[in-house]
Parts: C-alpha cells; sequence; structure tokens
C-alpha cells in the first residue's frame, strides 16, 4: 500500500532513501488521483523491494506542487538521490507504470 506520512523535511526523506522514491502528488477531490491510489497500491505491491511510494497532497504542501511545478493531477515524480529523473502526468494502468519504471530505476 502506498504511505501516507507526515514529514519534517520532504528533501530529508528523498536524499536519504535507500531506494528511488516514487511520489504521487495528488488531491482528495481529483477523480484521477483515486483512480491511481488503486495503481499505486498494486505497483508497490509488486515492485516495493526497488522502490519507495510516498503520496504527497497537494493541498497540504502547496510548496512542494510549486517547487516541482505539480500543475495537473495526479502528477508522479520519480526521485533518484534525492533528485527528479523521471515525471508522469496522468493516469498510467500498473503494468504501464511498472514499465516505465523499471526502465529508470
Amino acid at each position: 500500500m502506498a504511505v501516507k506520512k507526515a514529514f519534517g523535511s520532504f528533501q530529508e526523506m528523498i536524499d536519504q532513501s535507500e531506494k528511488p522514491v516514487l511520489v504521487d502528488f495528488y488531491a482528495t477531490w481529483c477523480g484521477p488521483c483515486q483512480m491511481m491510489g488503486k495503481i499505486l497500491e498494486d505497483v508497490n505491491a509488486r515492485m516495493k523491494s526497488k522502490l519507495r511510494v510516498v503520496k504527497i497532497n497537494t493541498e497540504a504542501y502547496p510548496d512542494l506542487a510549486s517547487k516541482y511545478q505539480v500543475y495537473a493531477l495526479p502528477t508522479l515524480v520519480l526521485f533518484k538521490q534525492g533528485q527528479p529523473v523521471d515525471r508522469i502526468e496522468g493516469v498510467l494502468t500498473a503494468p504501464q507504470l511498472m514499465q516505465r519504471l523499471a526502465a529508470k530505476i
């Protein structure tokens, strides 16, 4: 299951992660975000040994959404060693997302 997590420092979380971090920028009112939530749970279950999935509510953390130029929801950003290496806007199926991630992690 994707993790809903409060944190002191987003940068510290992505910098110190031993695995790549896939961040789901979402909003509770966003229908496609709700669809993506179920897909991310599936992806997380299959790839948890290689990847960490974190959900960030853009309404709770608007500064992060702005910093990473999140203008469409859902937006997924893959971080490796604290740096964004891929960005996905919109909904993908679990197989599509896993194929894309496998090429980057």
